[in-house]
C-alpha cells in the first residue's frame, strides 16, 4: 500500500505543467462506520483538506490525483454502548475526471493511510469475574484496533464556477475491513468499513 501511494504521488509530478491546474481543496465530511452486528450506527460531521492536481488527457477528460488528510468514523449504539470513533487518514484518490459544460463528473479509487484514531462515550472496558462484560464511559486512544491501510471507490459530481473556483460532492465507499480490534474475551469484533459522503470548495490556480 506505501509502494503504491508513492508511486501515485511521484506520477504527480511527471506530468507536463503547461497541461496542469494545482489546486487546493477542503469541506465537510459526513461519516459513518458500517457492518457491526448487534449495534446501530449513524453519521457524524468531520472534515477533510487537500491539494490536487488537474491534468488534462484528451477533451473533455481528465486524471486529478489529490492528497487529503480526512476525518472519518461515526457513531455506534447497542442496548449496552453509545461511542463515536474518530479515524484520521491520510488518503490520495485518484481520479478520472468528465467535465461538460460547467457539470463535471469523477471517479476513482482512493487509498489511505490511518494516521491515529480514538474512541469516547460508553464502552465495554473489562469482564467481571463471571465472564460478563462491563461497561465504562471513556475516551481512549484506538489507533491499534484499526488497520492501517484503507482502500475506497469514490464517485462525485460537481459544478465549475467562475475564476477557479467548484463546489462538488461525493460518496467515499470503503472496499475492506478497518476493524483490527478484539474484544476483551478475544474474539474478533465483525466488519467495519468507511462510508464518506463528501461536500467540498475547491480553488484552480490559473483557472478560468
Amino acid at each position: 500500500m506505501k509502494k503504491a501511494l508513492f508511486i501515485v504521488l511521484l506520477s504527480m509530478f511527471y506530468i507536463p505543467f503547461a497541461q496542469a491546474q494545482l489546486g487546493v481543496k477542503g469541506g465537510l465530511n459526513v461519516a459513518e462506520l458500517t457492518g457491526r452486528e448487534g449495534e446501530s450506527s449513524s453519521y457524524k460531521a468531520f472534515y477533510h483538506v487537500g491539494v490536487f492536481y488537474q491534468a488534462n488527457i484528451a477533451g473533455p477528460l481528465a486524471i486529478q490525483p489529490e492528497v487529503q488528510y480526512s476525518v472519518a468514523g461515526g457513531n455506534l449504539k447497542s442496548a449496552f454502548t453509545d461511542y463515536d470513533s474518530k479515524l484520521q487518514y491520510l488518503t490520495v484518490p485518484v481520479l478520472a475526471k468528465l467535465t461538460v459544460g460547467p457539470v463535471f463528473v469523477e471517479a476513482g479509487p482512493q487509498f489511505g493511510i490511518l494516521l491515529s484514531a480514538d474512541q469516547s462515550g460508553m464502552m465495554q472496558v473489562g469482564l467481571a469475574p463471571d465472564g460478563t462484560p462491563t461497561y465504562g464511559n471513556e475516551s481512549r486512544l484506538a489507533t491499534g484496533s484499526f488497520k492501517r491501510n484503507d482502500f475506497s471507490v469514490v464517485g462525485g459530481v460537481g459544478l465549475k464556477l467562475a475564476s477557479g473556483f467548484s463546489l462538488g460532492g461525493r460518496l467515499v465507499a470503503g472496499l475492506n475491513d478497518v476493524n483490527d480490534a478484539k474484544n476483551l474475551s478475544g474474539i474478533n469484533d465483525p466488519r467495519l468499513q468507511n462510508r464518506v459522503f463528501q461536500f467540498y470548495a475547491a480553488f484552480q490556480f490559473g483557472g478560468k
